[in-house]
């Protein structure tokens, strides 16, 4: 988590008023819909629809895993996908700075409320202490880190770490889902279709929160370099993020982290596809009427 938060410059919220239509529509969606849309979504589709072919001791675990998934943005990745869009790189910036600060604060009481509505026991210090390990140290380290980093050696010393802290991250992503996947493997190899299940209400929350946040963004006038970041970001999932959460607070072998698991299956490909939408449909959006360039 630490080398993905070195590329953020908390400096660049003062341009957050600058693209403040596209912020405003982002932040609504990423903090007051999609982590409520995946709650109702894990309930109707986990708790319900698909409840007969789930193993019933651990459904409430999977609803967890999925609210876990929701309830922060993507704070990497956004810029692979900004920069597949063509979107405007400060707006970017900007807009994900703001998520990590309201992430500090929002996270712990957003997810200990879902977790709550769908009856699932809160256990409050390990929530706590996971978003101190997993957001407010790394957020703390790595400001500083690149504090230093500016001082002594400039911009190009930031990058040439970036650069090599690169592998570090997908490594320590990667060795954690080679242990998810060794310990869940058995349960994997005999229920595939648990990880086809859990997949359904992830993509339905991806498509219809980039949808809405697109739609929201065309509907205030805002330019389409800043409406494609937005409806990528509004769609995103923190997924290290999760998967950490969802190690501490259920452990390793529990359906919450199997969930979390699947969410990082499908956001590659199924954000690829949202890229491919919004590229294609540049010129319906720019034929909408009070769109400020």
């Amino acid at each position: 988590i630490i080398p993905m938060l070195l590329k953020i410059d908390l400096g660049s919220l003062r341009q957050v008023g600058s693209h403040w239509r596209g912020i405003a529509a982002t932040v609504g969606i990423n903090w007051l819909v999609k982590p409520f849309s995946m709650a109702l979504l894990g309930w109707l589709f986990i708790g319900w629809l698909f409840r007969p072919y789930l193993p019933a001791a651990q459904i409430d675990s999977y609803i967890a895993g999925l609210i876990l998934l929701a309830a922060a943005p993507c704070t990497a990745m956004v810029f692979v996908w900004s920069n597949l869009v063509e979107g405007e790189p400060h707006f970017t910036l900007s807009q994900v700075a703001l998520n990590d600060l309201i992430m500090v604060v929002a996270f712990a009481p957003l997810v200990g409320l879902l977790l709550g509505l769908s009856a699932i026991t809160v256990p409050w210090d390990t929530l706590i202490l996971s978003v101190v390990l997993y957001i407010v140290v790394p957020v703390i380290v790595a400001q500083l880190w690149r504090a230093i980093l500016l001082r002594s050696g400039g911009p190009g010393a930031l990058s040439r770490t970036l650069e090599r802290l690169a592998p570090v991250s997908l490594s320590a992503l990667l060795l954690t889902l080679v242990l998810l996947f060794g310990l869940q493997g058995e349960q994997i190899v005999r229920q595939p279709t648990v990880i086809a299940l859990l997949a359904v209400p992830i993509l339905i929350q991806v498509y219809f929160n980039a949808g809405l946040a697109y739609w929201l963004n065309r509907k205030l006038g805002v330019e389409w370099c800043v409406a494609g970041p937005s409806a990528l970001i509004g769609a995103s999932n923190f997924f290290e993020l999760a998967v950490a959460a969802a190690i501490a607070l259920f452990g390793f072998q529990s359906g919450a982290a199997l969930a979390t698991v699947v969410g990082v299956l499908v956001e590659v490909p199924v954000m690829l596809s949202v890229v491919h939408i919004v590229r294609r449909s540049r010129g319906w959006y720019e034929r909408g009427a009070g769109v400020h360039h």
